[in-house]
């Protein structure tokens, strides 16, 4: 177990154009964040690929250091959301959960005492939800690590700008099989 410095914050992220904005803001709250990429969800492997290589590039071009989970296991994502395909708030905080009980876990096992996410940026994801599934992932470590909520939705249209500015690849859809199929009907 490495022991981190209390200004250091594990930053579970999605995808790079969401890194940009809580990055920015985690930093100039004089945090030291690590972006944590573990997100089984994002389906087919070719989309989980591309959005991991570009988050790399926007770690590399911004110096947000950063950790990749081994692996990629969608079968776990479909494991929790299955039975909960067509009720998306049940399923996304399924989905919440599993993220943020694998982040929770290499924070805790990395010395951090708290982590946040990327998903707190969005407009498109569900909110409460998401503050949720990080206090119950947080409450798993036994008060080892806490969830560092921030409604960091106002730096939406920043993020979104910058990320265009750096010519990232942006997304069309949250990056599972459901939103995907919601998106572009099925």
């Amino acid at each position: 177990m490495t022991s981190q410095a209390k200004d250091a914050v594990l930053l579970h992220v999605c995808c790079g154009p969401c890194a940009v904005y809580p990055h920015r803001a985690l930093t100039a709250e004089g945090l030291r964040p690590t972006g944590f990429f573990f997100n089984p969800n994002i389906q087919p492997s070719r989309e989980h690929r591309r959005r991991l290589k570009t988050l790399e590039a926007y770690a590399s071009r911004s110096g947000l250091p950063l950790v990749v989970a081994p692996g990629y296991r969608p079968e776990a994502h479909l494991a929790v959301t299955i039975e909960k395909a067509w009720d998306r708030p049940r399923r996304c905080r399924a989905c919440y959960e599993l993220r943020f009980t694998e982040t929770a876990r290499e924070a805790a096992s990395q010395g951090y005492q708290a982590f946040t996410s990327t998903l707190l940026v969005s407009p498109y994801q569900l909110h409460d939800e998401v503050r949720l599934a990080g206090e119950l992932a947080a409450a798993t470590t036994g008060g080892k690590v806490s969830f560092l909520y921030r409604d960091f939705r106002p730096g939406w249209p920043e993020g979104v700008a910058a990320s265009r500015e750096m010519g990232l690849y942006r997304q069309p859809y949250c990056g599972c099989l459901w939103s995907e199929t919601e998106r572009y009907g099925g």
